[in-house]
């Protein structure tokens, strides 16, 4: 199966493609479901097209946006432009967009968004009838309708669906929770995820606010779990899914790594074993990112309500990036959180989870240093490993 990561800006591009990503799906500052994230410009989409291409990888354009009259007038010349600097796909939800992107690049192929909600066999063949190469299919379905949907249709015709990251309470991300509180669409892309917020009761004639509680955490009447399915490769597998899409576009450079590297780890294991039974060294990877707590989403039945708290939970942080690699045991290194002369865990493709012992810090200038505390500085540091580049240095908390 194709593994495809979430792209929001240059670094996470690099590190999914160091990471082992085979695709990844990103968007320019406009028509995609991510405004957030930090998206590329057009000059930024060719230089990420072109570099994915140089490492065999191939990009999927965003163009998900559920859009309104006034986005329909720039549109065309931005799928021509999409097609000039050869993306390898867009991705749509909306039959108009479809239509547009038949009409004025007739060779660009087109993926069905997650947005189109497929759920059935004759939704599918009536987006196979507008010429798509591929569905990405609702998060709402089963492994077994999925694997019945797959007998019915064309065999050249690609299944995608998501294996791991966030769920959305809405139906397959159609909500108007963000443009009831706060103006923001997320139909187009600005979603202020309101289904996560803490809320209040108020007695409407009194001013004294009550908090809503299922215990003493807080409540979850509208929160839902973490979708990992890294147990359940060769089933996703089995169904006939050719694609498994990991989200994240918001997420940092390091949840990109993490979990990029854990599905590549466990897919490469699913290519060379007769069974199935991924080793707890690879499973517990995808605990060291920022993560609530895990379900299987849909894919087995009802996943019933998450009852569970709604805040995020971590194991480690990121602490470093590796920007050269290492000389005479000295590395150019760049800070996310603070650390000291101490032992690290190295995030790596090839060394993952060695202890890294740091000897020294020196700054820039060559001054020595006890402590890296300023955000994002550069320093060198002096370890006995050798380090390569877009390593990560991380420390469980």
């Amino acid at each position: 199966m194709e593994l495809l990561a979430p792209v929001g800006d240059k670094s996470k591009l690099i590190m999914a493609i160091e990471y082992g990503a085979d695709a990844v799906y990103l968007a320019s500052t406009r028509f995609g479901l991510r405004t957030f994230a930090g998206n590329f410009d057009l000059e930024g989409l060719k230089w990420a097209v072109d570099y994915a291409h140089q490492h065999d990888v191939k990009v999927y354009v965003t163009v998900n946006i559920i859009p309104h009259e006034s986005d329909l007038e720039d549109l065309p010349e931005y799928i021509k432009y999409l097609n000039k600097i050869k993306v390898d796909a867009v991705i749509c939800a909306d039959i108009g967009v479809i239509s547009m992107v038949h009409s004025v690049a007739p060779k660009l192929a087109i993926h069905v968004s997650t947005q189109a909600n497929i759920t059935n066999s004759a939704a599918a063949k009536v987006y196979i009838k507008m010429g798509v190469k591929r569905l990405i299919l609702a998060r709402e379905m089963t492994l077994e309708e999925i694997k019945t949907m797959r007998e019915k249709l064309p065999a050249e015709i690609e299944l995608e669906a998501f294996c791991h990251g966030a769920m959305c309470i809405s139906y397959s991300g159609r909500c108007l929770l963000s443009n009831f509180f706060t103006g923001r669409d997320a139909n187009c892309g600005a979603c202020v995820q309101a289904c996560r917020w803490n809320y209040v009761i108020r007695e409407i004639n009194k001013e004294q606010e009550y908090p809503i509680e299922e215990d003493s955490h807080g409540t979850y009447i509208m929160n839902s779990k973490d979708m990992c399915m890294i147990d359940y490769l060769d089933k996703m597998q089995e169904a006939g899914i050719a694609s498994i899409k990991i989200e994240g576009r918001m997420k940092t450079e390091y949840y990109v790594a993490n979990i990029v590297n854990a599905y590549r780890m466990a897919l490469n294991y699913l290519s060379s074993h007769k069974r199935y039974k991924l080793p707890v060294s690879i499973r517990n990877e995808i605990y060291k990112s920022s993560h609530r707590d895990y379900s299987c989403g849909f894919y087995f039945g009802d996943p019933k309500q998450n009852l569970d708290t709604s805040l995020p939970t971590s194991t480690y942080d990121f602490i470093a990036i590796v920007l050269e690699d290492s000389k005479n045991g000295k590395t150019l290194v760049e800070m996310r959180n603070r650390f000291d002369k101490s032992s690290l865990e190295l995030l790596s493709k090839t060394k993952n989870n060695a202890i890294i012992k740091i000897d020294r810090i020196e700054d820039l200038d060559g001054n020595d240093l006890t402590e890296c505390k300023i955000p994002k500085q550069q320093v060198y540091i002096y370890t006995k490993a050798k380090l390569n580049k877009y390593e990560i240095l991380r420390r469980r908390k």
